[in-house]
């Protein structure tokens, strides 16, 4: 399998449209179609990327040596997990509510801000 097959694969392993997968790694589809067709090379900064940005094992997608996917955390939300120590009930609380739709997140920070608004309007009237 050649290296833009590979690209290809890691792709369609993650069901991303070529507009997707070009988009986080700041190029567009066009780019990676010539990269998975072998019409253009794939430069080891682009590989780079694309291991950072899609947990992909650099020898596998360089030389076809180990697994596609590394084993290091495979979300940010693992990564942020690991960093700040969160059990399972925060990351299930960080999970519902990103998967909220936008609407609902700011009403809830709306509430949020209002709440924190009048606890500290009300520690201020008992100074």
């Amino acid at each position: 399998m050649t290296q833009g097959e590979r690209v290809k694969e890691i792709r369609t392993v993650l069901s991303l449209t070529l507009e997707k997968f070009g988009e986080k790694l700041g190029v567009g589809k066009t780019a990676i179609s010539k990269i998975e067709k072998n019409e253009r090379s794939l430069t080891d900064q682009m590989a780079k990327s694309i291991c950072r940005e899609y947990n992909v094992n650099y020898d596998w997608l360089m030389d076809e040596d180990g697994e596609m996917f590394s084993d290091l955390p495979q979300t940010v939300l693992d990564e942020l997990c690991l960093q700040y120590e969160l059990d399972d009930l925060d990351r299930f609380i960080v999970e519902l509510y990103v998967g909220l739709p936008k609407d609902v997140r700011d009403g809830i920070k709306a509430r949020a801000k209002d709440l924190i608004q009048k606890r500290t309007a009300s520690e201020e009237e008992e100074k």
